[in-house]
């Protein structure tokens, strides 16, 4: 479909909404409203550039009926030429938008996340680094105002965790996150390094989108439900009680702990939580091939055995080997300054989907 054609259908549907929402009869089905409002908001940003660029080829063509009059006043002809070289500046730049727009957006990229981080070679010092991927992503999200909640977590005595779970929640969430899966190796100086030799380390981390009780059921049948007393690096945190929980989803095999609240039901939740976003992914994985597809065509593959980032702290540099992009300010970095990184992903990303959409349309 041409882009025209697609652009009109959208003009035409906003006009439908619209009339939708000022039907007294709709006014008392809520769910109907904001089924409407959602989707509204959803094409109008597209709509409204439409209408921009429908402006635009109509300065364009008074300008070229001008050009095209020889009998043309000298002012009126410079002023036309200048009024034609803007419309066409306008026209490409609006074109190149609308197609952006009319990109298909990521559906789980609204989505809040479920994070697995876990310590991969390197030993104690892959333990503090997860540690330190950890904190990156608490100081992240106190920067943009998302919720973190920790599910479950296995700590270390220097520090460390062997791994650990968390939710992140707030606006568009996974939109920021998705790119994080893969991973992530350090290169420095460890705390447990008495000799100054450099050692490279690596921690695994995974991004689930979260799954909502509508898309995953899961039949308690196929649950097997087990409590046990929480374990970890000593202190405090230790319980005396069976608090923890683990789930086992017999059918597929997949395991499930939490152990960080002191309650057996929030532990229960929680471990649910996670099983739903793990069943979500894999759904996902096997049914949408046309999204496995076009992660080949995006950056990276959202795969966590890829190599995604490397932190060499001894040159104070963070490279993404997906895009080739180095920042070299390391501490501000692990501290959660991840806006330009993101942004760059996102923008590669976009320019992926975008040479798709046109490969598509010249095919």
């Amino acid at each position: 479909m041409a882009m025209n054609d697609k652009l009109d259908e959208i003009s035409a549907r906003l006009d439908e909404i619209n009339e939708a929402l000022g039907d007294p009869g709709n006014a008392r089905n809520p769910d109907i409203i904001k089924s409407l409002m959602i989707e509204r908001k959803k094409i109008q940003p597209i709509a409204e550039k439409y209408n921009e660029l429908k402006a635009a080829y109509s300065e364009k063509e008074e300008a070229e009926e001008i050009l095209n009059d020889r009998d043309s006043d000298a002012d009126f002809r410079a002023m036309a030429e200048e009024q034609f070289s803007s419309a066409e500046e306008t026209i490409e730049r609006l074109e190149l938008e609308l197609k952006t727009l009319l990109i298909p957006k990521d559906e789980d990229d609204e989505r809040n996340v479920i994070v697995e981080i876990r310590a991969g070679t390197g030993g104690e010092e892959a333990a503090l680094f997860a540690a330190l991927i950890f904190r990156m992503y608490q100081m992240y999200c106190d920067q943009h105002r998302f919720v973190l909640d920790v599910i479950n977590e296995n700590p270390t005595e220097l520090g460390g965790y062997k791994e650990i779970s968390f939710s992140v929640s707030g606006t568009d969430v996974y939109s920021r996150f998705k790119f994080e899966s893969g991973v992530h190796r350090v290169q420095r100086v460890p705390e447990t390094e008495s000799q100054g030799r450099i050692q490279t380390s690596a921690v695994t981390v995974a991004v689930l989108p979260e799954a909502t009780d509508v898309e995953i059921e899961i039949d308690p049948k196929d649950l097997q439900y087990d409590v046990f007393r929480s374990s970890g690096a000593g202190g405090q945190k230790v319980n005396k009680t069976s608090s923890a929980v683990r789930l086992t989803h017999i059918p597929t095999g997949m395991v499930v702990e939490c152990q960080d609240e002191r309650s057996q039901y929030k532990n229960k939740d929680k471990a649910l939580k996670v099983l739903k976003a793990r069943l979500y992914e894999q759904k996902k994985a096997e049914a949408d091939t046309d999204r496995a597809t076009q992660r080949k065509l995006q950056v990276g593959t959202g795969d966590r055995s890829e190599r995604i980032r490397t932190y060499n702290f001894p040159q104070g540099r963070v490279t993404d080997h997906r895009i080739n992009m180095s920042i070299y300010n390391i501490e501000a970095f692990v501290n959660g300054d991840l806006d330009e990184m993101i942004d760059a992903l996102i923008a590669a990303d976009t320019a992926e989907r975008l040479r798709a959409l046109n490969a598509n349309e010249s095919n």
